[in-house]
């Protein structure tokens, strides 16, 4: 795989991988925010554990090793004490974690117009404070406040003003997420696509088959489950099951106050959304985006149906 490459942010750093000993059959979570991570995760869990109900909320399960919401110590103690087969999350590319090839890589694409706009309603129901003394009690207020230095202020304007922010950022490549960030994401995993360790999905496929979806990242991941408990596990799976338990399974939930409200980080999973603020006309601006970001066989995977030819990528205010 190369180098590592480090990747640092207010909110997460890749580094923190560093102390981190694989055991062989570990799965990694690797999807860029807002693709079906905690689906994947919570499609790993009914999967391992070959039940619906956990002793632990999801994100204590299947931490976020690399987040700055929680001392590295304990989150790296908790993982060495866990004696079921260990599945864990993370938004950093393939080419910046520790590659080990008795371990599996998960990664999910998304349309990246929907996942602009469901970023765009995560971050409304964070709470900013909760979030920053987290940070602060993780790594300290010093290294805290360097990284925020560095941060790009928050996207503002109308929600189609956020959109191109996110798709065409001043600063591209130092906030949590854009287009940029998501689309090199998926490239990292798309050229290894091959290989037996690399299972790479699309959210759109798992909404359209949740039970097929299932039944194949079983069969990747070698995991054997009787025909009899697939209804209840699929059926766990799904959006509305999801949500309903939302407590229990949104990311960081285990935070209190983490969420203005928990339930909503559930907010919509379907596909679209997204035309609810792009016009048909835009649509050869964003095409153009993509063009600059992505390898055009990639981007023909993510976007279907295709893009429309590529116009002139305009300035950001157009």
């Amino acid at each position: 795989m190369g180098e590592r490459v480090r990747y640092q942010t207010s909110f997460t750093d890749s580094a923190r991988w560093d102390g981190f000993v694989f055991r062989p059959g570990d799965i990694v979570i690797s999807t860029p925010a807002k693709c079906g991570t905690t689906w994947l995760q919570m499609i790993c869990a009914l999967e391992i554990f070959k039940t619906t109900t956990f002793d632990r909320p999801l994100d204590q399960i299947s931490p976020w090793l690399d987040v700055l919401l929680r001392p590295l110590a304990g989150v790296l103690a908790d993982l060495e004490a866990q004696t079921h087969r260990r599945f864990i999350k993370t938004h950093t590319p393939l080419d910046g974690l520790p590659f080990d090839d008795r371990v599996t890589y998960l990664c999910a694409s998304r349309d990246p117009r929907d996942v602009a706009m469901s970023l765009d309603s995560h971050a409304s129901n964070t709470d900013r404070a909760v979030s920053l003394a987290l940070r602060e009690d993780a790594v300290g207020a010093a290294v805290l406040n360097e990284l925020l230095a560095n941060a790009p202020s928050p996207p503002s304007g109308t929600a189609r003003e956020r959109f191109w922010s996110w798709a065409n950022p001043a600063a591209p490549g130092k906030a949590v997420s854009d287009l940029e960030i998501m689309l090199h994401h998926l490239d990292t995993f798309w050229q290894v696509r091959d290989q037996p360790n690399i299972v790479l999905l699309r959210y759109e496929d798992l909404l359209d088959d949740l039970e097929g979806q299932m039944r194949y990242i079983a069969a990747r991941l070698g995991i054997a489950i009787t025909e009899t408990a697939w209804p209840d596990l699929v059926q766990a799976a799904t959006f509305a099951a999801m949500k309903g338990r939302a407590g229990e399974l949104a990311p960081e939930a285990s935070h209190d106050g983490f969420y203005h409200d928990r339930t909503q980080f559930f907010h919509s999973g379907s596909t679209g959304q997204w035309r609810q603020v792009l016009s048909e006309e835009e649509l050869p601006r964003y095409a153009a985006r993509v063009a600059e970001c992505a390898p055009t066989d990639l981007a023909a995977w993510i976007h279907r149906p295709a893009l429309p030819a590529a116009g002139n990528l305009q300035g950001r205010g157009a």
